[in-house]
């Protein structure tokens, strides 16, 4: 499969793959997504921690130059899974979401605990949007909205994230693409639609309808690998990006929302799984994201830094290698 899909009914209409049934898309060889038994049965399990009403970041909000030319690199975190990634003249963004919660209710759900590291209006003019797939705290419709109003960025998502983007906005141009896909950003950038392991869903009847997906960039610096959200799903997906790419010179991979396991490990990596999803790409820095913003799941707030610590003395990596980063933080590579 490959291309744009604009509606339910074109997508209805693609053939099957490995990875879709006709009607659904699925992990191949993986799991589906938890019953709604499942998620009862958590939700009742009495293991939460409480998160503080505010966490703020030690760093300032950053203000980003308008450009970074050639070869060097400029990433800036935003919060949550929303970077700044600057190189080859090119604004990309992964996943914005600036929007104060992470739900379809301007009143209820997660809800920020830390403002975004950049302002919006901070944000220089945004060439490319890269949207992971359709979960609320990945896919914000009131960002993607701004943004477009401003810049007309390309946005670029997996299939049938679009049909999402145009039902709010049917101005809104978007690229949807399958996995194994490349798409030239300009420049000599390309990014490439990666398999994770992961599931969608925006309402209660609309369940991996649409297709997640990580990316690489290549062209940026010594390329760059944005996982969106995944399991770990035994090293697969970065074993799959090392042997078509390379090693990236750097991973932003998900430390955050994995607690309790049992319900958790095929959706979303703890950080132990983050370590060694970081040693098998072979990366040469990681910046862990997922973490710190919304309150998703159990752990608590902090807990992700602390097993990030952990599994990377364990491990024998250099803490510098990988960052659990914070809003405004900025990590930069010359050219």
């Amino acid at each position: 499969m490959g291309g744009c899909l604009g509606s339910g009914a074109a997508r209805s209409a693609l053939p099957a793959s490995d990875h879709f049934d006709g009607s659904r898309f699925f992990n191949p060889g993986g799991a589906g997504p938890r019953s709604f038994l499942d998620l009862a049965r958590w939700k009742l399990g009495g293991e939460d921690e409480a998160w503080p009403e505010a966490y703020p970041s030690p760093f300032a909000p950053d203000r980003p130059p308008p450009r970074v030319p050639g070869r060097a690199l400029r990433v800036s975190f935003a919060g949550h899974a929303s970077f700044l990634i600057q190189g080859a003249g090119l604004n990309i963004l992964t996943d914005p979401v600036w929007s104060e919660r992470a739900s379809p209710f301007s009143f209820a759900g997660p809800k920020r605990v830390n403002a975004p590291g950049i302002v919006f209006d901070d944000l220089p003019p945004i060439d490319v949007v890269l949207v992971s797939h359709g979960h609320y705290d990945h896919l914000d419709l009131e960002t993607l909205a701004r943004l477009w109003q401003r810049d007309r960025p390309r946005i670029v998502t997996p299939l049938g994230n679009d049909a999402t983007i145009r039902d709010h906005d049917p101005a809104i141009a978007v690229t949807a693409a399958d996995w194994g896909a490349v798409v030239p950003l300009g420049q000599g950038v390309e990014a490439v639609l990666e398999p994770v392991h992961h599931w969608t869903a925006r309402g209660l009847f609309d369940r991996n309808r649409a297709l997640w997906c990580g990316f690489v960039l290549r062209g940026l610096g010594e390329g760059v690998f944005f996982a969106g959200d995944t399991g770990f799903d035994a090293g697969r997906p970065f074993r799959r990006v090392a042997e078509r790419h390379g090693a990236p010179g750097l991973a932003l991979l998900p430390i955050g929302a994995y607690a309790p396991r049992w319900f958790m490990a095929d959706q979303h990596m703890n950080p132990e799984d983050a370590v060694q999803g970081f040693r098998l790409l072979g990366a040469r820095q990681a910046l862990g994201y997922h973490w710190g913003t919304f309150k998703l799941t159990d752990e608590g707030v902090a807990r992700p830094v602390e097993a990030l610590a952990a599994a990377l003395a364990r491990d024998g990596v250099a803490p510098g290698r990988f960052l659990a980063a914070r809003p405004g933080q900025v990590w930069s590579a010359g050219a």
